[in-house]
């Protein structure tokens, strides 16, 4: 049986560890952490933190008290985490010399999947003594199989507001990477009234146990045929898969971001924007946003907010600005815009053509002149 002495939040009491942009890493990490640990009970692993408060523990207690739960084996999972500075941005983990590099490599390709960059999974020596890990909880954590995460740097404001946004979607990607490394069944964290169907269930049975007839389940899940699969998610009421404000979605089997996105009345850039994804994959039970938590600053007759199918030329064009203008003023290299994009309008630049009327204009239509 897999034992975890998992997981560990860094720092903490008197020790805050790093901080910036409203971030605080021993507070940051206990949340992280705490959040694993509900998780993995929720999948049926083992596990303890070393600290459930605002605890100091020195860096000779904490390996102690995280190698007393469950001893020295092989068979011991420890994974501290923690939160970057230096002025980088993305995640790294680092790996024990004793160990392989698959679970390093699976928590990478994961929490890459949240839409964070990865800088790189890695080992890093004692330059005073190769042979030794350069961390302590690697080091002093003999035989266990030991990472550090570091999830984002606090100390970069992009980074930073990701973490903020983002830090359940990377405790979760370690959680699916936990289970996977050890071979227990991974079912997503879902919200709504949806279910994830698990080994030996039916539609009969998921639909008795949740009020509906099997025809009605299929119905709501447009499903051909009886058949299901292991982790797919299903809707068990009507107008399931957003929230009661219909800003999330969580992705079922066979979604893209091209149908989701068409469903919504919006684009793949803008979800990818938004939910901060560098590519079009999608994961069962994923939760995407359909709107931007970004409190949008006031639009001013100085700025104006890209919407779909506009251009630099069709900006350009209704503020009566050339293209050269209208880039120069943002700074920008090509003609590419982004939905949502904020450009600054020249203060040169009129929405529309002006005249005042003076005494004794007149307006030529046709044959017929109008004094006004």
């Amino acid at each position: 049986m897999i034992i975890w002495a998992f997981p560990i939040p860094a720092h903490g009491g008197e020790d805050p560890g790093t901080s910036g942009n409203g971030i605080v890493e021993k507070d940051l990490t206990l949340k992280i952490s705490q959040y694993m640990h509900d998780r993995l009970n929720d999948l049926g692993i083992e596990n303890s933190m070393t600290r459930t408060n605002d605890e100091t523990l020195s860096p000779s207690v904490r390996p102690g008290r995280t190698q007393g739960f469950y001893g020295k084996d092989n068979d011991v999972i420890v994974v501290s985490n923690h939160i970057n500075a230096g002025g980088g941005d993305g995640a790294e983990v680092i790996y024990a010399l004793r160990n392989s590099d698959r679970l390093s490599r699976l928590i990478s390709d994961n929490i890459s999947a949240t839409g964070q960059n990865v800088r790189k999974y890695y080992q890093r020596r004692l330059p005073s003594n190769p042979n030794l890990d350069y961390y302590y909880m690697l080091r002093e954590t003999p035989n266990n199989e030991s990472v550090i995460v570091e999830y984002g740097f606090a100390d970069t404001p992009a980074d930073a507001t990701f973490l903020k946004n983002n830090w359940e979607n990377l405790a979760e990607a370690v959680v699916k990477s936990l289970a996977t490394y050890i071979g227990v069944p991974y079912t997503p964290k879902v919200t709504g009234n949806v279910y994830v169907v698990k080994a030996g269930d039916t539609l009969w049975n998921i639909a008795r146990n949740n009020g509906l007839t099997v025809n009605e389940l299929k119905e709501l899940n447009n499903l051909k045929s009886n058949a299901l699969s292991i982790g797919q998610v299903l809707k068990i009421s009507k107008d399931t898969g957003t929230n009661e404000n219909n800003d999330e979605y969580i992705v079922k089997s066979g979604d893209s971001l091209y149908a989701i996105a068409r469903k919504y009345n919006t684009t793949v850039d803008e979800l990818k924007r938004i939910n901060n994804l560098t590519s079009n994959n999608l994961s069962i039970g994923q939760v995407l946003k359909l709107k931007s938590n970004t409190i949008e600053t006031p639009v001013t007759q100085n700025t104006y907010i890209v919407k779909s199918g506009d251009s630099l030329y069709k900006i350009a064009n209704m503020y009566g600005i050339s293209v050269d203008d209208l880039k120069k003023a943002n700074n920008l290299s090509s003609n590419l815009l982004s939905i949502g994009q904020r450009l600054i309008i020249p203060s040169n630049a009129n929405s529309e053509k002006v005249y005042t009327v003076k005494a004794g204009d007149t307006i030529f239509m046709g044959n017929n002149e109008y004094i006004i």
